[in-house]
């Protein structure tokens, strides 16, 4: 069975090459072919900018508008309450990860302010939901071979593996999506799922880093220059002093605010488009989206214009940055708008790159007084609204890179401000953008181990982390006091009912009656009439009922959990219908159930069956099914004074839907402890035994 995983997750990996491929040709065809034109003319070159970039997100846009709804935005809030225990139509269906792909390439090459690490975790949750039920079931593209994962628990799992694969395909960090499927996707963790989802991010790492080697011979166009996220910082800044300490706590206090305000304003944005935009229907939508590009556009080639060039620096015969860069390529120092030929914009040298180089040329070492703190004072506000107001558009949106740029442009602020101040000569800007970028993610995104295990992979400098864990700690103390992270704010809004870690400190007052004390039970009993069922289905959307039945002295018993989705099959192959009201024989034992385990797994990468799907004559509607032999006869059930927080604690640590409340048990049949649940192999014997301590009364 781990040998799927071989198969599961090359696939993401291939997907995420695809992708970085994809946008970094488009990105540097539309660069290339700008800077061409701006030699003849200013003016015609800006209008080519626009307009290619409108096209590459007009793309996007009509792609999730008509066709996959549920690729828009990152879909990590999604996929988070998909693991939380809420089935989210559309999320996972074949039709989604195609939108996520190629709708990636558009918004991302078009130069929106967003990035595409989030819809790659989306992707490779996508992939493996896909293969793990042999395909889609609507396209007719399945296999059985394929078909090893039935039951939901499995399916959850390589959801998670699915999750952690897109982290390590996005940032080159299989550790870190390691760490981050445990810190920030999933509600149940195991031993056993653990060495699965490193084996699959290690699996991505080697199919990704196979790729990196092949384009760098140049089969790739421009990829061989911009290449995946891996910003090199090992030759910066080898150590640091005490009096640093200052300026980077004062990092992680911005981060912790320009972090939580970003997730209030993205609240407030979210909101209304949600109330009044996007009721008007998809065209709005595409307008929208087409006029936030050409926005970002003008300001992205304008802001540029008014900023005044800087004469190069004095070229380092040790060093491979070249001032100015040849026109069309990736680095640092852009000659643009500029009289002389040794001279550059530092305002071009951020905008007029991919996100991905614009980073690296922050974040690059032997570049101080590179940029000047009145350009990147400039670029941090304009591309901190242009992030907030483009957040939420109809397109697939991560905002891990954006996050990065906006925290490193402060970040190499306040690193400029301290080289001037302190006036030494070790001290390297780039690495406060490094610090700068961590704050703002831990502020915005509350994540701390997972975030820091990929910002050190990501940079490959481990002496940085003990700062990294600094700033993290700091900025995310910070943006807890005004709000939650941005994942959890945007699935409230989405309407996503995610458990969190911890209870609420009013259900330590609470007991597991008084929180189903308003609740009305609908339940079933053994043999119901199929009208009946018909009746139960279309009057509520439960997605489990309790069956019931009646001891010979007409006393209730609860015999088990009877699944709606199990009720749908049964319903639509009426081959379990019976005339007689009577229970089926039990001694004819499993001969009576006709159907195969793989009919009732439920279908991840489609809607499924609904009641309005099945047709049942008046004939069939007379008949009885005998629900014994489908149903789950040990649902977890708690008793009715049981602590609300115990049964919250059960509820999200084993994933479960539904727990059965019942009155306190009024005799015992025994006692478990620890020593019954160890199985002792005896050497006389070939049985096992189980040692039971049972208290019998």
């Amino acid at each position: 069975m781990d040998g799927f995983y071989v198969i599961f997750f090359s696939g993401t990996g291939f997907a995420a090459v695809f992708i970085n491929i994809s946008v970094e040709n488009f990105a540097g065809w539309k660069f290339s072919l700008t800077f061409k034109i701006i030699q003849k003319s200013y003016l015609a070159g800006c209008l080519i900018y626009i307009l290619i970039n409108l096209a590459l997100v007009f793309s996007s846009v009509y792609i999730i508008t008509q066709f996959a709804p549920a690729a828009a935005g990152s879909g990590i809030p999604e996929i988070k309450g998909y693991l939380n225990g809420i089935d989210i139509p559309g999320i996972l269906l074949l039709r989604t990860l195609i939108g996520k792909i190629f709708g990636s390439i558009g918004s991302v090459g078009g130069g929106l302010a967003l990035g595409k690490e989030g819809p790659l975790v989306h992707t490779g949750a996508c992939i493996a939901s896909l293969l793990g039920q042999g395909g889609s079931t609507k396209y007719h593209i399945s296999s059985r071979w394929l078909q090893g994962f039935k039951s939901d628990r499995d399916r959850r799992d390589l959801v998670t593996c699915g999750c952690a694969a897109g982290v390590a395909a996005a940032f080159r960090a299989p550790v870190g999506g390691v760490l981050f499927s445990l810190e920030e996707v999933t509600s149940w963790w195991r031993s056993q799922l653990m060495w699965r989802v490193f084996f699959t991010s290690a699996i991505v790492a080697v199919v990704v880093r196979a790729a990196m080697g092949w384009c760098k011979s140049g089969n790739c166009g421009h990829f061989g220059s911009g290449g995946f996220i891996i910003w090199d910082i090992s030759g910066g800044q080898e150590d640091y002093s005490f009096e640093e300490l200052l300026p980077m706590a004062v990092i992680g206090v911005i981060g912790g605010l320009l972090g939580a305000l970003f997730n209030q304003l993205t609240i407030y944005v979210t909101r209304w488009r949600r109330n009044y935009l996007h009721k008007k229907g998809n065209r709005v939508k595409i307008y929208e989206a087409c006029l936030i590009s050409v926005i970002t556009s003008v300001i992205s080639f304008g802001l540029p214009l008014l900023r005044k060039c800087s004469p190069c620096p004095d070229s380092d015969p040790a060093s491979e940055i070249e001032c100015p860069r040849a026109p069309g390529m990736y680095g640092n120092y852009v000659n643009f708008y500029c009289s002389k030929e040794k001279e550059y914009n530092d305002l071009a040298t951020i905008f007029f790159n991919t996100q991905d180089d614009a980073i690296r040329n922050l974040f690059s070492a032997k570049t101080i007084h590179e940029f000047s703190a009145q350009s990147l004072l400039a670029f941090l506000v304009m591309f901190y609204t242009l992030a907030v107001i483009t957040f939420g558009t109809a397109v697939p949106a991560g905002q891990f890179v954006p996050g990065i740029m906006i925290g490193s442009t402060y970040g190499r602020l306040v690193g400029i401000f301290t080289v001037n101040h302190y006036k030494k000569l070790n001290i390297e800007e780039g690495t406060y953008a490094l610090l700068g970028a961590a704050s703002f993610l831990g502020g915005s995104m509350r994540m701390t181990v997972s975030l820091c295990v990929i910002m050190v992979e990501i940079t490959n400098n481990l002496k940085l982390l003990p700062l990294i864990m600094l700033v993290l700690l700091i900025s995310k103390a910070v943006g807890d006091a005004f709000n939650e992270g941005l994942y959890e704010e945007q699935a409230r809004l989405r309407g996503i009912p995610l458990l969190e870690s911890r209870p609420k400190y009013e259900m330590r007052k609470m007991t597991a009656k008084e929180a189903c004390r308003n609740q009305k039970v609908l339940s079933l009993p053994r043999v119901v009439k199929v009208a009946d069922v018909v009746s139960i289905l279309q009057s509520n959307k439960h997605n489990g009922f309790p069956v019931i039945d009646h001891t010979r002295n007409g006393e209730t018993l609860v015999i088990g959990l009877m699944l709606r989705s199990h009720l749908l099959v049964l319903l639509q192959s009426k081959i379990d219908f019976q005339h007689s009201p009577l229970p089926c024989d039990p001694r004819g034992g499993p001969q009576g159930i006709r159907h195969n385990f793989s009919e009732f797994a439920k279908p991840v990468s489609s809607k499924g069956i609904s009641i309005n799907d099945i047709h049942l004559s008046s004939d069939d509607l007379e008949m009885y099914i005998d629900l014994a032999p489908f149903l789950n006869p040990s649902p977890y059930v708690v008793p009715e004074d049981m602590s609300l927080t115990k049964v919250y604690n059960i509820f999200r640590q084993l994933g479960l839907r539904h727990i059965f409340v019942v009155p306190r048990a009024s005799r015992m049949i025994g006692v478990i402890t620890r020593k019954d649940l160890l199985i002792e192999e005896e050497t006389d014997s070939t049985a096992m035994e189980l040692q039971s301590t049972s208290v019998r009364l």
